[in-house]
């Protein structure tokens, strides 16, 4: 699979002009509590700040950014909980970090110098760069038991009997106490196989290091495109065979392929969209993963705020039909989903490139947190489903830990149904 080129500090999709040189001109952060609209509120600030955002069809010239001094373009940072308000549905249980905000805009100006520390003025409760490197992680502490997980998984499967949803997507969290900086553990999630959207974004008293392989939209020549994953094997050659063969699996993802093709038919020029490739095996770590491609050229005057409305949240991560799917979601997950099932990425001049917080962690001021979950499906597997969860979380608590991937038993996990 594609990957970017990644410097540990930058955030995910960043530009490699400004990966080299880059310094904070400003930030936006937000939080559900402040009220208002998170997708209006993220257009009008980055306009202001010279961004084209509101036409994204017509996208300004990269190459008159590209002086030191210039905005080069900025990071951004959608929770689930503002995509879930995007989207017109309820923002879900609380959030376990309650210091992380729901959006985060942070705008870049070229620097001729190093680049720029990688946490704002005030952002003190770290070590300061010259001490003594130290660093712990604690025992990871789950949100639910995995009986509690795979009752949640049998709780969807009956609403599914129903009629109530086709497909809910169930997702699990834990944390660890930790001590030391955390940022040098959140980057290396970066160097992750697979990880397209590997990179840090950090603020005062938190940062997310991102690993995700899985683009929630892209948008070049005012051409947008998603590229849905969902169905997981173990990253062996039986492993591949299965996830081919799996009637289930493909079943599962052409529903989501269907959503996504929906979501964007709604800011997409009449007749337009397309699937570009569908069920395509890659791997992520120790595991293989089917993705599809889904594209379309949007509307003449589709503006950044259009496009998260209409793609907030993803429908990998959260089913289908999405307000239906997300309703349940809130009713059987124990805490919210945070940082994670998001968006994180890069707003330039030209292009506009999000990934799905899948594979995310998070440090607030002394917990590390993560959540790992799954499609749920009328054939899904109770015990498997909490299965798979753990072989996705497993590359990212190793990385944490400084552990080497070598050191990996995910090729020994059986969990297809």
């Amino acid at each position: 699979m594609e990957t970017l080129p990644r410097v540990a500090d930058a955030p995910p999709a960043t530009t490699l002009r400004c990966r080299r040189g880059r310094t904070e001109r400003d930030r936006l952060e937000w939080r559900i509590s402040d009220g208002g609209d998170p997708a209006g509120l993220i257009e009008e600030f980055l306009a202001g700040h010279g961004l084209p955002v509101a036409d994204l069809t017509r996208p300004a010239d990269a190459e008159h950014h590209d002086t030191d001094g210039g905005v080069c373009g900025a990071a951004l940072f959608v929770s689930a909980a503002a995509g879930n308000l995007l989207a017109g549905a309820g923002a879900g249980p609380p959030s376990p970090t309650v210091g992380v905000p729901d959006l985060v805009a942070v705008v870049y100006a070229h620097a001729p110098a190093a680049p720029s520390p990688p946490t704002p003025a005030g952002a003190g409760w770290w070590p300061a760069p010259d001490a003594p490197a130290r660093w712990w992680l604690g025992p990871w502490r789950p949100s639910w038991t995995p009986a509690g997980h795979a009752a949640a998984v049998r709780s969807a499967r009956a609403a599914i009997g129903r009629g109530d949803v086709y497909q809910v997507n169930v997702v699990g969290h834990a944390s660890a106490p930790y001590a030391g900086d955390p940022r040098p553990a959140l980057a290396r999630l970066a160097g992750l196989p697979g990880a397209r959207y590997g990179g840090l974004l950090t603020g005062d008293g938190w940062a997310i290091g991102c690993a995700s392989p899985e683009t929630l939209v892209e948008v070049v020549g005012g051409r947008a495109l998603t590229r849905p994953i969902k169905g997981t094997r173990p990253a062996t050659a039986a492993g591949r065979r299965d996830l081919l063969a799996s009637a289930k699996e493909r079943a599962e993802h052409i529903m989501i392929v269907d959503l996504e093709r929906n979501d964007l038919a709604r800011i997409a020029r009449t007749g337009s969209v397309r699937v570009d490739e569908l069920y395509a095996v890659r791997r992520w770590c120790d595991l293989w993963q089917a993705e599809s491609t889904v594209s379309a050229v949007l509307a003449d005057g589709t503006g950044l705020a259009d496009l998260l409305r209409a793609v907030c949240p993803g429908g990998s991560v959260t089913g289908a039909p999405k307000l239906a799917a997300v309703a349940r979601i809130a009713a059987l997950e124990p805490v919210g989903r945070g940082i994670s099932m998001g968006a994180l990425g890069w707003v330039g001049p030209d292009r506009v490139d999000l990934g799905l917080t899948i594979r995310t962690a998070v440090a607030d001021t002394d917990r590390m947190h993560l959540w790992a979950g799954g499609g749920i499906t009328w054939g899904s597997e109770p015990d498997a489903e909490v299965d798979e969860a753990a072989a996705k979380a497993a590359p990212l608590r190793r990385a944490l830990a400084g552990v080497p991937a070598a050191s990996s038993g995910n090729e020994r996990i059986a969990f297809q149904p």
